[in-house]
């Protein structure tokens, strides 16, 4: 491999000549061989419309010519469009602050702009990060790329998932089966009331999803390195945030508070929130549908799933509910990241959080793993969710807990001898409720139902 000699001000170090990125970008490849999660290609874009849009805020109050911004802005549309990824090396296990980061980008962008004029035009620090500091720039990417992952892949992926169980409530309208509370028979519910249930979970995390934007659109950039904004024009916050927005094409502002946009990370923990509370949902109706659909003989069987691929290497013919396993486990993985975002955001100590990356990168796992469960659970099976008519019709009038509906007629303590005495001699509710001389046949027909249970309001 060859290489050219870069400098910074610990002195000169080697970069491959292939690579745009500097000399700090070198230091903290070579020093933080951890792991292998790289910091997130979201992070990287984001980056690329924070400097563009530093960049055009300068030009505008002043403090850069338009030769440089419009250098930078290049520099950054190639960032931003994802083709300079491979230039982004660095891991998540760097500096709390992220400020390697920050300069990867100062390095690659500066190295991209020169290449364009054919000169030593942009130096990474006096003009890519100029009126920024690693400390504003990071938690400003941070927001920037939470908003757009929620915004552009997750919400449209809950409105799939919640289109295709409004399509299945009105076709399953009617139909009534048993309910079950503690895995216990329960009193009947009908397939769409219940399908009801998953949509309207996916509509109020949406809803919570949706307020918790509104803190991640308020951005750190203006307050350099502590909050004070020192070495930045007195409107460059306010005038780059509405820069940053004109980019996006979505509404960021800046923090009304520097101090407390450099050192807290709470706004990301309430958003994450959302996002725990979205995948505890996920968690419950994927579980519903494999309980549903378990068997296929000796099971629950009131529901048929698509039948994507062979299930044993052993049992030939079977068949398990893998979006559902699939599914639940990335509901797992992002419990357990909000335990990340959380201690990670509690560590804000004096005026900086030093556990940026960590927070950030298990912020943006959580959204991309919803986002793609979500999509590939209602592709290979919500979507094909077909229900199973004889069987729950069949569990249905096999529940002890229709004697529910005689209630007012004979009281709670006769219902409930003649639940016991039905199951314990397996006989029926009717046969039961006869033999106890508590109803005649013809009072029990009159007033034995099943299937007006689940609308008792009608």
């Amino acid at each position: 491999m060859e290489y050219r000699i870069e400098k910074d001000t610990m002195g000169e170090m080697k970069v491959p000549v292939d690579r745009y990125w500097g000399a700090q970008t070198q230091r903290s490849f070579e020093n933080f061989k951890i792991g292998v999660e790289k910091m997130p290609t979201e992070i990287i874009h984001a980056f690329g419309i924070l400097k563009k849009g530093a960049a055009l805020a300068n030009q505008a109050l002043g403090k850069i010519d338009e030769e440089k911004a419009s250098a930078i802005a290049y520099a950054c549309d190639r960032v931003i469009s994802g083709e300079l990824n491979s230039h982004f090396p660095l891991v998540v296990w760097q500096t709390g602050s992220g400020t390697q980061s920050n300069m990867n980008a100062n390095e690659v962008i500066a190295n991209v702009g020169n290449e364009k004029v054919g000169k030593k035009l942009l130096h990474p620090n006096d003009d890519v990060n100029k009126s920024q500091s690693s400390n504003d720039t990071f938690p400003t990417a941070m927001h920037i790329s939470a908003v757009i992952a929620i915004e552009d892949k997750l919400l449209p992926a809950i409105d799939q998932l919640i289109a295709t169980f409004v399509r299945l409530e009105k076709e399953n309208e009617g139909i009534v089966k048993s309910g079950r509370t503690h895995l216990q028979d329960a009193v009947p519910i009908a397939f769409s009331q219940e399908i009801s249930g998953w949509r309207n979970m996916l509509e109020i995390d949406k809803a919570n999803v949706i307020a918790s934007l509104e803190g991640l659109r308020s951005l750190a950039l203006g307050g350099t390195a502590v909050g004070t904004g020192l070495n930045a024009h007195k409107d460059f916050g306010k005038t780059v945030a509405e820069k940053i927005s004109e980019i996006t094409g979505k509404k960021f502002v800046t923090a009304e508070n520097k101090f407390h946009a450099l050192t807290s990370r709470d706004q990301l923990v309430f958003a994450h929130g959302a996002l725990k509370g979205l995948a505890a949902d996920l968690m419950k109706i994927a579980n519903d549908v494999r309980w549903l659909a378990s068997g296929p003989r000796d099971g629950l069987g009131e529901i048929f799933i698509p039948e994507n691929e062979p299930g044993s290497s052993i049992m030939p013919g079977k068949v398990n509910p893998t979006q559902c396993e699939s599914l639940t486990m990335v509901a797992t993985q992002v419990m357990a990241n909000d335990v990340a975002v959380s201690m990670g955001a509690s560590q804000g100590n004096f005026q900086l959080n030093v556990f940026m990356p960590v927070i950030i990168h298990n912020f943006l796992t959580s959204v991309r793993l919803l986002a793609d469960g979500m999509i590939s659970f209602d592709i290979h099976c919500a979507s094909g969710i077909v229900a199973n008519k004889e069987k729950m019709k069949h569990n249905l009038y096999n529940s002890l807990m229709l004697v529910t509906a005689l209630n007012p007629y004979i009281g709670y303590e006769n219902a409930a001898k003649t639940a016991k005495k039905a199951h314990k001699e397996n006989i029926s509710l009717k046969e039961a409720c006869v033999a106890l001389g508590l109803l005649t046949p013809e009072k029990f027909d009159e007033v034995f139902h099943p299937e007006e249970m689940a609308y008792p309001n009608k």
